[in-house]
């Protein structure tokens, strides 16, 4: 059964700016690539679904006191909010 998604709340970096978000976040590790691959919904303010329409895909996602970690996003959902994914170490820092 996969693991239900916990919100967790995080900062968006995009060409130095930050973005309030919370991720709702899910992952697992991969044995074919031996990686953990983590990804899930972010909704926050209206900016952050207007970044991806200008493009901008590759980004990094942080929650204090974790390190920023690269993120993709991927495509925004029916309600608005923005579907995002990564590998290796999440944006928390706990696996």
């Amino acid at each position: 059964m996969p693991e239900e998604p916990r919100p967790v709340k995080a900062e968006l970096l995009v060409d130095g700016a930050a973005h309030a978000v919370e991720l709702h976040l899910t992952g697992h590790f991969q044995p074919l690539d031996g990686r953990y691959h983590w990804g899930g919904r972010m909704t926050g303010e209206p900016a952050v679904a207007a970044l991806l329409r200008a493009g901008h895909r590759d980004v990094q996602l942080r929650c204090a006191p974790a390190a920023p970690v690269p993120a993709r996003l991927l495509e925004i959902d029916p309600w608005g909010n923005v579907r995002f994914a990564g590998t290796g170490a999440p944006p928390h820092g706990a696996v």
